[in-house]
């Protein structure tokens, strides 16, 4: 499942908060997510972010266990809110320059750009208003994505559901 490894980073954020997905944002946060634009100063924040997030105690701990699948319906201000509900979270973010909505605009611009570059290579095709920009960002940093993703930010901090 190689698709997998491209995306692992955001994953690994995502399930560490109990994220929903884009598909699950109303149209409002759906145009948000499509229309962000993926930068380098970008990258290097949210790269940062994450980083900084990692040391933040019970910040990789998954929250899927407390309310079922509540979070499956979340918009970005819930999702927001949700992640800087954890004490400290907000503050990891800010320290790198982003707002905790720029942080999780960014995930899921990034995941879905990523998502993007797989169908491309299968079908040729972007699927519909998918900004080539983005992919072909994404394909230009997905070695460091990648690399970021083997970090394991979160994977000694209390995310330990053996990979299997």
């Amino acid at each position: 499942m190689p698709w997998n490894i491209r995306f692992a980073f955001a994953l690994i954020v995502a399930a560490a908060f109990g994220l929903a997905g884009p598909a699950a944002a109303n149209e409002s946060d759906k145009r948000e997510i499509d229309s962000y634009v993926l930068t380098e100063a970008g990258l290097g924040k949210f790269t940062q972010a994450s980083r900084s997030l990692a040391a933040v105690p019970g910040a990789c701990k998954s929250e899927d266990d407390d309310d079922g699948d509540d979070s499956n319906g979340e918009n970005l201000d819930q999702l927001v809110a949700k992640l800087n509900a954890v004490p400290g979270a907000q503050a990891a973010i800010q320290s790198a320059g982003m707002t905790t909505r720029e942080y999780v605009v960014f995930m899921w611009s990034m995941m879905q750009s990523g998502m993007s570059s797989w169908a491309v290579k299968q079908s040729g095709k972007p699927p519909p208003g998918v900004q080539q920009a983005n992919v072909d960002f994404y394909n230009t940093h997905e070695a460091a994505l990648r690399a970021l993703g083997d970090e394991d930010v979160c994977g000694s901090n209390g995310d330990d559901d053996g990979d299997e």
